[in-house]
């Protein structure tokens, strides 16, 4: 019989980074729920009434683009991925040769795009303050920017993800499986916080 007969199966063991950042995702959507569920109880106790007069201050077609940047994000940011996951971690040709772009382009772009959301809906706040609407005013006023200021913490949170993550890769010598592991992760997060915001776009923005 041969050694190779002999030999025990090799086993994939599944990444403990990768793991662990599932369950503590797992504990984030328990907070966002409750958040949903102080969001929809509030409205039930307070009635239509004020929610339809405050939902009307907001501004919708600002709001979908806003959030279709967000959306987006998330398709530049997988392809990040792709090319993570392939160790290519800058662009093997021009610029404007999108399908030679490596992990760094892609999530430097999606950086962007989600420091433009952040930049959208800090200027929303402004506006809604400057027509009377603060956290202060009333109930509604209090969920929404409780709900979506929270949200608006861990979209910047995922920024900062990705500017350690390029700063390390940027002065590695060469890009290893330890680090394209630890891009992977920061989409895993990138990937939640959308998610949550199509959830709360829906809740807050279309459900009046």
């Amino acid at each position: 019989m041969s050694s190779a007969t002999l030999a025990s199966p090799k086993i994939n063991r599944p990444n403990l980074v990768a793991v662990g950042t599932i369950v503590w995702l797992s504990s984030e959507l328990m907070f966002f729920a409750a958040l949903f569920a102080m969001y929809f109880t509030t409205r039930a106790v307070q009635g239509p009434g004020i929610w339809l007069k405050s939902t009307e201050m907001l501004n919708i077609p600002f709001a979908s683009v806003n959030t279709t940047v967000l959306v987006l994000s998330s398709v530049t940011c997988q392809f990040g991925v792709f090319a993570a996951e392939r160790f290519q971690f800058k662009r093997s040709a021009s610029i404007l040769t999108f399908s030679k772009w490596g992990m760094m382009e892609w999530f430097f772009l999606t950086f962007l795009m989600g420091a433009f959301f952040v930049g959208g809906q800090i200027f929303e706040y402004f506006k809604l303050v400057h027509e009377g609407l603060s956290i202060s005013s009333n109930a509604y006023g209090s969920v929404f920017y409780i709900t979506t200021g929270f949200h608006g913490l861990h979209v910047t949170g995922g920024l900062i993800a990705f500017l350690i993550v390029l700063f390390r890769v940027k002065k590695a010598r060469r890009f290893t499986h330890s680090q394209a592991t630890t891009a992977i992760v920061v989409s895993y997060y990138w990937h939640f916080v959308d998610v949550v915001w199509i959830a709360l776009f829906s809740a807050i923005y279309l459900i009046k």
